[in-house]
């Protein structure tokens, strides 16, 4: 990646800052986790049973924890080390649960974790095509960060996205006891989960609302969890849930910050519900489709 610097219409090139040390990348992440990310922040160098983990976050939206860890060698396999994490954490729960209660002011329940959804963040101002392509599966939890800085103080930072062409970890977890367990415990979902639990009516409308989310904005990614499907910018939009008859949203925003005036979503700031923000609507069908649009768009940032 060449940036530039314009000036007076010219154009003068940034020179990239190479990282001297690992623990600057982690300063970086740790010091603007919420903002990178959308993680909270545990502990950082968390040691457990003689393993050491850079720094260990918690998924909110998820409900899960998240270990990162960062690199500035190439020489090591995110695969071997990623499905290492994930089974040390799947083993040792309560010790994560402990961990973020005795740094934490809220007291969290083991009930309350949904280790289907745990996963592992390398971070790396570069990482080899072999690394790329060895984390490569639609449903395998371990990510790639991609993090450079340059010299006018601007830090890039690239989640390297998995292809859309990508096949299952299943197809090589029967050769790897520990990358079975990872397989059978945790779980990334994929859009197609969602659709193909709902009929072909609600697959259509959903598929309207889609299209019309994604014409909202350029860099609107989709991005499928448990319950929901997530439209993400930096934080997200808007979700949605396919259900038999009808499609349910949240659009996220706080109560008091959305400017309906035909009153069309529902308070949900005080009452349990899936998606994020306090705003929900229920959609049978898209008469209101220009409308809602215009309320999905405040909540664009």
């Amino acid at each position: 990646m060449i940036l530039y610097n314009k000036n007076l219409g010219e154009i003068q090139g940034i020179k990239e800052l190479p990282f001297k040390l690992e623990k600057d990348i982690q300063q970086i992440f740790e010091r603007n986790l919420r903002t990178i990310t959308g993680l909270h922040f545990v502990k950082s160098e968390f040691t457990i049973k003689s393993n050491r983990i850079n720094t260990l976050a918690y998924d909110i939206e998820n409900k899960s924890f998240v270990i990162i860890e960062y690199k500035m060698d190439k020489n090591y396999s995110v695969i071997d080390q990623g499905v290492s994490y994930l089974n040390l954490m799947l083993e040792y729960k309560a010790d994560f649960i402990i961990e973020y209660n005795e740094t934490q002011q809220k007291t969290l329940k083991r009930d309350e974790v949904d280790w289907s959804q745990s996963r592992i963040i390398f971070v790396s101002s570069t990482f080899t095509e072999f690394q790329k392509q060895s984390t490569n599966f639609k449903d395998f939890s371990i990510e790639l960060w991609e993090i450079k800085q340059f010299e006018n103080n601007t830090i890039f930072i690239n989640p390297i996205r998995k292809t859309s062409a990508a096949p299952s970890i299943k197809i090589i977890a029967k050769e790897n006891e520990q990358l079975q367990k990872v397989a059978r415990e945790i779980k990334t979902f994929t859009e197609d989960d969602h659709l193909t639990r709902a009929s072909d009516d609600i697959t259509e409308l959903y598929n309207e609302f889609k299209t019309a989310i994604l014409n909202l904005s350029s860099d609107i990614e989709i991005q499928a969890k448990k319950d929901y499907i997530a439209f993400k910018k930096s934080s997200n939009v808007v979700d949605i849930t396919l259900l038999k008859k009808s499609l349910e949203l949240w659009i996220n925003l706080k109560k008091g910050a959305l400017i309906d005036p035909q009153n069309l979503m529902r308070d949900v700031s005080t009452i349990g519900h899936w998606g994020n923000g306090d705003y929900e609507l229920v959609v049978e069908d898209n008469s209101n489709l220009e409308y809602i649009m215009f309320l999905i768009k405040q909540a664009l940032v």
